[in-house]
């Protein structure tokens, strides 16, 4: 196997991907070449502070940079009747009655998609140039020993996957316990505020701790409600309604107080080799990589205007 011309780590701002940028930086991993960001302009505040702190206090004294790219900003672009959107994987309420969700596209168009244009940028091939056989970057995707089923290979010669956690046999408690023994015991998860496939607990945790994102993304839960602008306006709106929480309600009349069975298991264990209070609190591990989406399910490519 040859060479890889770049490593460059897939940098999410959650627990496994500051993990690996940290473990770079103390020289425990190669050295890297970059790190990327891919930025959908909807994340958290949390996310972006911490994304600003670990720049500061990680990458730039060990010479890492980190690259911010962007396909544009998800919550605006879906709201935008001259914009073409690529779906989220939103909650349908058919017209019949029956439950429905719309395709996820969002993944392969905000997080992918950039990410790929940067890395052949990297490596002085920008679309729609050929990247030579033999020319790839190794890139680095934090998924850990218990998440090992998420671990998939890029779809592109140009990029090959390698997952430095699951090969160093380390769990996301272990990732958990090496950030806190740094300071970072705060990291925060990676994923949209208004992500579908939040849980209640994640639900909760917004509306309580962060009030002004909660009313952001209540605003946003009532304005897709007859699916994105752009098939409105053009005359293919949704059949049914839309909505961001699992319930298909309203996300301020949703049952969000409701303790799922999900979530009483994470609570189980020990908190501090489990997790931390806030993501017991939370009751979803799982952090949204572009290469490992909660879903499970791989992104798709194409645009569905209606359900």
């Amino acid at each position: 196997m040859s060479n890889p011309t770049l490593r460059v780590l897939s940098l999410g701002a959650g627990v496994q991907s500051t993990t690996l940028l940290l473990m770079a930086a103390d020289g425990r991993l190669p050295g890297l070449d970059a790190a990327v960001f891919a930025d959908t302009g909807w994340e958290p505040r949390a996310v972006y502070e911490h994304l600003d702190r670990i720049e500061r206090e990680i990458a730039q004294p060990a010479s890492i940079p980190i690259m911010r790219v962007s396909s544009g900003n998800i919550r605006s672009d879906a709201l935008n009747p001259s914009k073409r959107f690529a779906s989220m994987p939103l909650h349908i309420l058919n017209p019949d009655g029956r439950p429905g969700m719309a395709r996820r596209q969002c993944t392969g168009q905000y997080k992918i998609r950039p990410i790929k244009e940067k890395v052949r940028e990297l490596l002085g091939y920008p679309h729609p140039q050929r990247v030579p056989a033999g020319v790839f970057v190794e890139q680095w995707i934090g998924i850990s020993v218990d998440e090992f089923d998420r671990a998939k290979d890029a779809d592109v010669a140009y990029m090959r996957n390698r997952f430095p956690l699951i090969e160093h046999g380390l769990s996301r408690a272990d990732c958990l316990r090496l950030l806190r023994s740094r300071g970072f015991g705060g990291t925060p998860k990676s994923a949209c505020l208004g992500c579908p496939y939040h849980g209640n607990a994640q639900w909760r945790a917004l509306r309580d701790g962060s009030p002004e994102e909660w009313r952001d993304v209540v605003e946003f839960d009532a304005a897709i409600r007859t699916g994105n602008a752009r098939a409105t306006a053009t005359g293919t709106p949704l059949l049914g309604r839309a909505f961001l929480h699992r319930s298909r309600r309203p996300l301020d009349e949703a049952p969000i107080d409701r303790v799922t069975a999900h979530e009483w298991s994470s609570r189980q264990g020990d908190l501090f080799d489990a997790a931390t209070d806030a993501e017991l609190e939370a009751g979803d591990p799982q952090g949204c990589s572009p290469w490992s989406c909660r879903s499970g399910s791989p992104a798709q490519n194409g645009l569905d205007l209606a359900v």
